[in-house]
């Protein structure tokens, strides 16, 4: 990392700069360090993000220096009042307390450490019209094809009643982290941490990280489901978010972030039904969803029929696929590129790719 590509760190009191110190390394961040706003100057205006420990202030407050954006005021513990005057004089973008604002630098630096992404990532949202559709899935599918296409994928859970996405994909015993060991505290998770803590499948040079709900223990937050979909985006990640069609906050919170929602909808009269009940409540949430009818239809109902019997565009549809139900129950989903999961897959992501 270039001198000017390093957030500048100006701190005096030890027990802060451990801690600043601590931060920065888990998210694998070189810095800058001074002692003082003297010996800040000179990287002071090309530095992408300074940190001042709030003891640096007391002797000199940084009047002769120019105001600039990315400046954050470390204080250990709750910032007082001569804290807050002096982050005014300073115009800093925000104050952090520490330790309870651990999660506030963390973020900022990993938003140095990982750069700007090649391109905004995208968020889709598979949901089932109806119990057994079929989303979990053709979300696993959708996120295969991106890895195998050499793209990025974070493939989220949202369903804590859904046994785990990582038992479809067969990964229920790789290392790395699911719901209830993921902590998120704040607003911004880093990708690069959560990435090196998540199971993941490699497939050439594409990858598909899974975070899963567990057999036992809590389901996501709203919270967590924001930040965990946001720092996916922001890293220029296709997001597959598998959705119940149960309303709770935390799946809403990745249907509200969703470029697409994708609804699964099997071509049978009654799944058509309780499809417009969900789509009710997507309807409140999110703007762009779209059909996939899966076949066979008992009675010859079309792809067509579906989607106007549910009342919103068609995306395509689903051939059932033969021994697909045995490569669930063994472990060895892998849909082929060509087959009919791998042809749905491909147009959700032309469709998303679109939005």
């Amino acid at each position: 990392m270039q001198q000017a590509d390093r957030p500048l760190v100006v701190a005096r009191d030890d027990a802060v700069a451990d801690e600043i110190q601590r931060i920065a390394a888990a998210v694998e961040c070189e810095s800058e360090w001074v002692s003082d706003l003297d010996a800040a100057r000179e990287s002071w205006a090309d530095a992408p993000l300074v940190l001042i420990d709030d003891s640096v202030l007391v002797d000199d407050p940084g009047q002769a220096l120019p105001r600039r954006e990315r400046v954050l005021l470390v204080c250990k513990g709750a910032p007082g009042p001569a804290s807050w005057q002096r982050a005014f004089v300073l115009g800093v973008e925000k104050v952090v307390a520490l330790p309870e604002d651990e999660d506030t630098l963390v973020a900022a630096f990993a938003d140095v450490a990982e750069g700007p992404s090649q391109g905004k990532g995208q968020v889709l949202a598979v949901v089932g019209g109806c119990g057994g559709a079929g989303a979990s899935v053709l979300a696993a599918s959708v996120g295969l094809r991106v890895a195998r296409t050499g793209g990025s994928a974070l493939l989220v859970d949202c369903d804590p009643l859904g046994g785990g996405v990582d038992l479809l994909l067969g990964s229920e015993r790789a290392e790395g982290v699911r719901w209830p060991q993921l902590r998120v505290r704040s607003g911004r998770v880093s990708m690069s941490a959560l990435e090196a803590a998540l199971p993941a499948r490699k497939h050439g040079e594409g990858r598909l990280s899974v975070l899963s709900c567990d057999r036992e223990g809590p389901g996501p937050t709203a919270d967590a489901v924001a930040a965990v979909v946001e720092a996916g985006r922001r890293a220029g990640r296709v997001v597959v978010c598998d959705v119940p069609r149960q309303a709770e906050s935390a799946s809403e919170e990745a249907l509200r972030r969703a470029d697409l929602v994708a609804l699964v909808v099997p071509a049978e009269v009654r799944a058509c039904v309780a499809a417009t009940r969900v789509l009710a409540r997507l309807g409140e949430l999110t703007g762009e969803v779209r059909v996939l009818a899966r076949g066979p239809a008992p009675d010859g109902l079309t792809a067509h029929d579906v989607a106007d019997a549910v009342g919103v565009p068609l995306l395509g549809r689903i051939r059932t696929e033969r021994r697909l139900a045995r490569a669930v129950e063994r472990g060895v989903f892998n849909p082929r590129p060509g087959g009919a999961l791998g042809t749905a897959a491909r147009a959700v992501l032309e469709t998303l790719a679109s939005c």
